[in-house]
């Protein structure tokens, strides 16, 4: 049998993540390490990805969810396409950049919008301060998608106009502080964190074709062909752990607090950035539509992703969510 050029690489490159999804998932562990304990993965300290630390509580008697933590969304994605973990809590443009590389990724819910903050120096009053600028944003991410869509709205030629600087999450509020960067558009809690301490919003980074779409619930079509039964359980522990969030925001932020050391101040004023929610309505899949568009249109993806294929909606009514 012959295999296409695409099909070849898509094995190469599944092959190569299993090494690297398995690294990701042995290095920062936060789990007890069961080995028989469905695996999420999610990131370390932010507000709008925390929902798996409430989902033990929802579990079916004898599962056991074990929290892998990544500095990144890629990885999350390479860690499910992989196989090193079976859920994760990440980025949408990941999910939407594995689907179009042939990774067997699947959305089987929306885990938050919004999250995001273009702030700067308080001389930067509007977006034509920006002008000449160093800008900070993370590569490959929603916020890399709304800083040039909104750049351009005003004018600003993002290539030309302004020198982007691509920074880990982590490392945005210190490189603003050191003057590395005069301004950045970027995920909770930087923008909170340096708001703090003097920086102020710019302009609003929900404002453009992609609105606040942000963060998905995923996993694979393996663990999906293996054990519906399982992801219909842990899309319901997911939800209901939303639900309670949403329901018990001092819950929420002390989580937040505790399990990563945050200040208080600044983790409730990023939580009050973040609208978490699980659905997959025809609003948020247009929203998902529009944010592959723009991928494409700025060269973050080199074909277009299969949407019917890559969202699966059909696990949250199987779930029982909503009712």
């Amino acid at each position: 049998m012959k295999h296409s050029p695409r099909q070849l690489l898509s094995a190469i490159v599944t092959a190569l993540l299993l090494v690297v999804g398995l690294t990701a998932c042995i290095s920062t562990p936060d789990g007890g390490g069961d080995t028989a304990a469905v695996k999420i993965g999610t990131l370390r300290g932010q507000p709008h990805l925390y929902a798996p630390y409430f989902m033990q509580q929802f579990a079916p008697t004898g599962t056991t969810y074990d929290i892998v933590l990544f500095e990144n969304s890629p990885d999350i994605k390479n860690a499910l396409a992989s196989g090193a973990i079976d859920f994760g809590v990440l980025g949408a443009p990941s999910m939407l950049a594995g689907s179009a590389a042939g990774q067997n990724v699947r959305i089987i819910a929306s885990a938050a919008d919004g999250g995001s903050g273009f702030v700067g120096k308080a001389d930067i009053t509007t977006p034509n301060d920006l002008r000449g600028r160093k800008i900070g944003f993370p590569q490959g991410s929603s916020q890399e998608i709304a800083l040039k869509l909104t750049l351009r709205a005003h004018g600003i030629d993002p290539a030309t106009d302004v020198e982007l600087v691509n920074l880990a999450y982590s490392d945005m509020a210190n490189a603003y502080k050191s003057g590395r960067i005069d301004a950045f558009l970027s995920a909770e809690t930087a923008p909170s964190i340096v708001m703090q301490d003097g920086a102020h919003q710019i302009v609003s980074p929900y404002d453009t074709a992609i609105g606040p779409v942000n963060i998905v619930f995923g996993t694979s079509a393996t663990v999906i062909d293996r054990d519906r039964e399982l992801v219909e359980q842990t899309v319901r522990s997911f939800v209901q752990a939303i639900e309670y969030m949403l329901g018990d925001r001092t819950a929420w932020v002390d989580g937040l607090v505790s399990t990563f050391g945050l200040d208080r101040t600044i983790t409730e004023t990023a939580a009050n950035n973040v609208w978490l929610r699980w659905e997959l309505d025809d609003a948020y899949r247009q929203r998902l539509a529009a944010l592959a568009e723009q991928m494409l249109a700025f060269d973050q993806l080199g074909e277009a992703p299969d949407l019917p294929t890559l969202i699966d909606p059909s696990f949250l009514s199987a779930a029982g969510a909503g009712q």
